[in-house]
């Protein structure tokens, strides 16, 4: 299957849109939701919002990744799109608690559904929202 250079160009780009999302998501959650709704109402909505930005930027974009490509026609390249999409997410956000001062375990903090953390789904949901973009689309 191809999964031309041009394609993860725009898949990246396209990962860059989510990013601001997210830190957005993030600090509207500790600013409003936390103290109106408590910790883990506000991990709920926050995880739900997310998702939600995810797939509208995800619906949205889509279309323009394989535009003209053999590829955008083969399910496996959307999923590919979402492990590409994970990957950066789990290696920016590593490097960013690291920069940051915080230690490993930290990271792996974030990803304890155990302990009400959501973030592991919300990255979940990431890797899932090119493959139903494109579903959604008629795409595949």
């Amino acid at each position: 299957m191809i999964f031309s250079e041009n394609m993860v160009k725009k898949s990246i780009l396209i990962w860059f849109l989510i990013i601001p999302l997210a830190f957005l998501n993030g600090a509207l959650r500790e600013t409003f939701l936390i103290p109106w709704i408590g910790e883990s109402g506000a991990e709920l909505v926050s995880a739900i919002t997310l998702c939600s930005l995810i797939l509208i930027i995800s619906f949205v974009f889509i279309p323009r990744i394989g535009k003209g490509e053999k590829a955008a026609k083969e399910k496996k390249t959307y999923w590919k799109i979402g492990v590409l999409w994970i990957a950066l997410t789990i290696i920016f956000e590593t490097i960013l608690v690291l920069v940051m001062g915080y230690s490993f375990s930290e990271v792996l903090k974030t990803y304890d559904i155990t302990a009400g953390n959501l973030w592991l789904l919300v990255v979940l949901f990431m890797g899932a929202a090119p493959w139903l973009a494109a579903k959604m689309r008629k795409l595949i």
